[in-house]
């Protein structure tokens, strides 16, 4: 049997969605509607232009923080939802003020200046000189070769992987670690994309001030001092940098719509952005997608199985802080047990498959999902990953046991250059992919608050570690300071 709800839309027109039983393939009846009012009606791309030129950048524990939460908040309640709430949290802003980076050879006094940024979380004052090692990538096994030269010197270190194949990164705040492990006095990090543009982000894998400065330099002047290098012999650098810090409040915002159990399915994306420009890609498309989403869902008046919430964390740049808080949050109360999934969007673009994220029992679940989506909009390929990785929030649920899905888009390669830098601006939003993001995710979305069972549960703290164990993760973490479990 499947039980049918009548619901009332602006005009007197009926709706009948039907909530999914088990052996029901005909998702593609709830699906067209769906797909017919995001076509129609979607604003994810109206509303992202209107913050972006409005508010600017979006740095959590800035004036522009504060006004991108306000503005999402009101967006929300514009939309008919009358449960929005702010949840606050306490962090240690950290905001740029000067930074300067001169490069010599270490027998000359002849002090060339290079265009630099300051990686967030560098101390608020340094003044060091010293000379430059190279350690390549940076990965462990780099530093460890590079190990008894490199105390008391300025390591240069790739963001990005060059000239290796079949090695998994590290995240630039995870090579600071290892840098900080291995006696280095500062860190020096190369650009990946080509060309001269400069990026920022979190230099420490807890949220904290460092102890070490770390920059970013471009490809193009990576490129010269390693030739530079090669023609002069070692280098030596001068770093001056002052930046500022201090404890603020900042606000994850979130919208409910119960459901017939108090039973949990989270939706999230980070509101947040650095400062060097408007984070319309990093993470404007996500958390602008999350918001229609749930205009969506309000206008078609779905009351699910579960209760869903649409979270905008703030803080993700900074060290995934609003996440951990709301994590922390659900543990405190009990809650985080009547969490069945949990979905992020981070920089999310016209997808076209989804990630089980390493829990297999989820591929029979998800599969006459995607089957029915490719029904009501052909280009979806319905294509599976399963790869579990870090970094995003997802991650405090992931280590907490909760399954995570994610969804596999493409963002062109000019796109992705400008990450974290001072291009990401709304010229680079796709109005029709950013439109395909929230009709796909919207339509996963009602098949995991719908669905009478879901097949995977919140894992044990043993079957946490084992999964994480499984997926490749354990190194990362006790890098990162994450892992709770005896090495």
């Amino acid at each position: 049997m499947r039980k049918k709800l009548l619901v009332v839309l602006a005009g007197g027109v009926f709706l009948a969605f039907t909530a999914f039983k088990g052996g029901d393939k005909k998702w593609e009846r709830h699906f067209q509607k769906i797909d017919s009012e995001v076509d129609k009606h979607s604003r994810a791309y109206q509303t992202l232009a209107e913050a972006t030129g409005t508010i600017g950048h979006r740095l959590t524990g800035s004036p522009n923080g504060q006004r991108a939460e306000d503005f999402a908040f009101k967006l929300l309640k514009s939309y008919g939802f009358t449960d929005v709430i702010y949840q606050p949290f306490t962090v240690d802003s950290w905001m740029r003020d000067t930074v300067t980076l001169s490069i010599a050879p270490s027998s000359s006094d002849n002090f060339r200046d290079i265009p630099v940024v300051s990686l967030a979380h560098s101390p608020v004052d340094a003044s060091l000189q010293g000379e430059i090692v190279d350690v390549g990538n940076g990965l462990e096994e780099d530093f460890e070769a590079a190990k008894h030269k490199l105390k008391g010197k300025i390591a240069l270190a790739n963001i990005g992987l060059v000239g290796v194949s079949g090695k998994k990164n590290l995240h630039r705040s995870e090579k600071t670690a290892l840098a900080i492990k291995y006696g280095a006095e500062g860190i020096i990090m190369v650009n990946g994309a080509p060309g001269n543009i400069l990026l920022t982000g979190t230099a420490s894998v807890t949220g904290a001030i460092i102890s070490i400065p770390a920059v970013n330099i471009s490809s193009n002047s990576g490129i010269e001092l390693r030739e530079w290098i090669k023609e002069e012999g070692p280098l030596e650098a001068q770093i001056e940098m002052h930046n500022l810090s201090k404890p603020i409040k900042a606000r994850n915002v979130i919208a409910t719509i119960k459901g017939k159990s108090d039973e949990k399915i989270i939706i999230g994306g980070h509101l947040d952005s650095w400062d060097l420009s408007t984070g319309a890609i990093d993470n404007g498309i996500g958390s602008f997608a999350v918001m229609d989403i749930a205009r969506t869902f309000r206008k078609l008046k779905i009351r699910p199985e579960r209760t869903i919430q649409f979270v905008l964390f703030m803080g993700e740049e900074q060290g995934l802080l609003g996440s951990k808080h709301f994590v922390n949050e659900l543990k405190k109360s009990g809650e985080i047990e009547k969490v069945s999934y949990m979905m992020n969007l981070d920089m999310t673009n016209n997808p076209k498959g989804i990630n089980i994220f390493g829990r297999n029992e989820m591929s029979a679940f998800f599969e006459p999902i995607g089957q029915a989506i490719t029904k009501v909009y052909p280009e979806y390929k319905n294509e599976t990953s399963n790869r579990a990785g870090l970094h995003s929030d997802h991650q405090p649920f992931m280590l907490e046991g909760v399954p995570i899905a994610g969804l596999s888009g493409h963002l062109e390669k000019s796109v992705l250059d400008c990450y974290h830098a001072d291009c990401d601006d709304m010229e680079l939003v796709n109005e029709a992919e950013l439109k395909n993001t929230v009709r796909v995710a919207a339509m996963y979305l009602y098949a995991l608050s719908t669905a009478p069972r879901i097949p995977v549960k919140k894992l044990s703290d043993t079957k946490t570690k084992e999964f994480l164990i499984g997926q490749g993760l354990k190194q990362e973490l006790i890098i990162g300071q994450e892992w709770r479990w005896a090495q």
